[in-house]
């Protein structure tokens, strides 16, 4: 089985080739040998490469920056996606794609499930709703995970930046009135070994569709801040701010070009049933981050 997964430098992409390897021949190009903003490339470069299974971990995250740049976040983030998948239906491969939380404009009051309305307050998040629906229009099979909070050792995420800063001054003021939960790249990864896996198992299209990954639980981005340097403080790790110097704040007093939905909570329940599977708690992953970032950090 030959699998290709594009957008290898990326947080999940980085997780990806890890945890998919053992199931078949795995190739990740970098952005060189396939372009997503050159759709033509792109379509010749899937022919040309005949995979079984195409991964889509590629995409425009910069959520402010995509307010401005709304040609290039569209190319990207939904019109690429939408060519893969149609590429994907004439070669006859599985095609599996991410989305996001930011589908949503978060006034539910319990957490999503996977056919409530959407309606996306960003950019970002209308561009990617724009490719769950090219996607899905494409007549490929599919998978697509909505995911959350991403987070990893690598790459640019709130963990890092809040551990950052935390090491630099006396006190943080962070958005506490935001909810949803810390997912890692390595469960979203995980996650997809075991759903191809699956899959296979079952054969035929069975399993196919849109599902919600995220970690269970949740929590605010004031509460994951909190988390994340009471447990690096723990670990020995030197830091400026304590969990008692972090100071809550609304949405209203950080504004941004971006709006974010104030609930990105997502009901797994689909995905745990369908798979076989039970989603840890959001503090699991966060707690192995920490530790390896420590280890690296008393070892140094």
């Amino acid at each position: 089985m030959k699998i290709l997964v594009l957008g290898k430098n990326g947080q999940v992409g980085g997780e990806l080739q890890r945890a998919l390897s053992p199931l078949g021949a795995l190739a990740a190009p970098g952005r060189a040998e396939v372009d997503l903003s050159r759709i033509d490339q792109l379509r010749a470069a899937l022919q040309q490469a005949r995979p079984d299974i195409i991964v889509n971990a590629a995409a425009y995250t910069a959520v402010d920056k995509a307010e401005s740049e709304t040609e290039r976040t569209q190319i990207i983030n939904a019109d690429a996606p939408g060519a893969m998948a149609e590429e994907a239906k004439k070669l006859g491969a599985l095609f599996v794609h991410y989305s996001t939380d930011y589908v949503f404009d978060g006034e539910k009051a319990s957490p999503y499930v996977e056919d409530d309305p959407t309606s996306p307050l960003s950019a970002y998040g209308k561009t990617k709703l724009a490719g769950e629906q090219a996607v899905r229009q494409s007549g490929a099979p599919y998978l697509i995970f909505r995911t959350s909070w991403v987070y990893a050792a690598r790459g640019a995420n709130f963990a890092r930046t809040m551990l950052r800063l935390a090491g630099q001054r006396d006190s943080l003021r962070v958005v506490a009135d935001q909810h949803g939960a810390p997912t890692s790249a390595e469960l979203i990864a995980d996650v997809t070994a075991l759903a191809l896996y699956r899959a296979r198992q079952a054969g035929g299209e069975s399993l196919c569709g849109l599902y919600h990954l995220a970690a269970s639980g949740e929590t605010s981005w004031h509460g994951y801040a909190g988390a994340l340097i009471a447990g690096a403080l723990r670990r020995g790790m030197p830091l400026k701010t304590g969990p008692d110097t972090i100071q809550p704040i609304s949405t209203a007093e950080y504004p941004t070009p971006a709006k974010r939905p104030r609930n990105s909570r997502l009901s797994c329940a689909k995905l745990e049933k369908a798979f076989g599977l039970r989603l840890p708690h959001w503090e699991h992953h966060v707690n192995r981050l920490l530790d390896q970032w420590a280890a690296g950090c008393n070892s140094a």
